[in-house]
């Protein structure tokens, strides 16, 4: 089964159980997120790619509900919830798209992506990060809060087997877990430093992890 048909299988359920997935879910979207946006100004135009559900734009308009926000996303049933969330709100839009191929064709000063890019190889991710860093204006941002791997396999094999012992007593009904586990099987995990090389060769002036806790990650990338 394909990303887009995983995803739209858990669309309605999505973000109910996001929190159980995620154990560090408040200090990931919503601190990281409000440590980012105290120290910028209010972007004109921020790009969420592999936006699914909106989510993540959700804790960034509550920051900046000046900005427009254009979700990206190859699966439309996600993105329908992301329209109920926004329906009464006029500077958001949405784009079925593979980000892999194709930016939104418009002028954007920020992007922002959560739980997503580590579905990528690593050679997609290095043309995405070059992509985006041709795209943006000076100074212009990508913030990646994502899953990665520890980048030694003895860690890593801590870190999965500690995630998967707490989602075992988290509430999470056993068809939850058995469809996240198809759902690992499409991830291509890169280490934070691997990704930092990355964006760094990509482009990027200023590359740092600003928040961590073992597999989720935020890296902030500044032009």
């Amino acid at each position: 089964m394909d990303i887009e048909k995983q995803f739209n299988l858990i669309a309605e359920e999505y973000d109910g159980n996001r929190r159980k997935f995620i154990p560090c879910f408040d200090d990931f979207y919503q601190n990281t997120t409000k440590f980012i946006v105290s120290n910028i100004n209010e972007p004109k135009r921020i790009i969420d790619l592999g936006a699914g559900t909106g989510l993540l734009t959700y804790f960034w308009y509550q920051q900046c509900p000046n900005s427009e926000y254009v979700l990206v996303d190859i699966a439309d049933e996600m993105l329908n919830v992301a329209r109920k969330r926004f329906e009464s709100i006029g500077n958001v839009s949405y784009q079925i798209e593979n980000y892999i191929d194709k930016l939104p064709d418009v002028f954007f000063d920020t992007v922002i992506s959560a739980l997503s890019i580590h579905h990528l190889e690593d050679e997609d991710k290095s043309k995405l990060f070059t992509r985006i860093y041709n795209r943006l204006p000076s100074g212009g941002l990508f913030i990646n809060y994502d899953q990665f791997c520890a980048g030694q396999e003895e860690i890593n094999n801590w870190f999965n087997s500690y995630w998967e012992n707490q989602l075992a007593t988290s509430g999470l009904m056993d068809k939850d877990i058995q469809l996240w586990k198809e759902r690992r099987k499409l991830d291509r995990e890169c280490s934070v430093e691997q990704e930092v090389d990355m964006l760094k060769n990509a482009g990027f002036n200023i590359v740092k992890c600003v928040y961590s806790y073992q597999k989720f990650s935020v890296i902030v990338a500044i032009k």
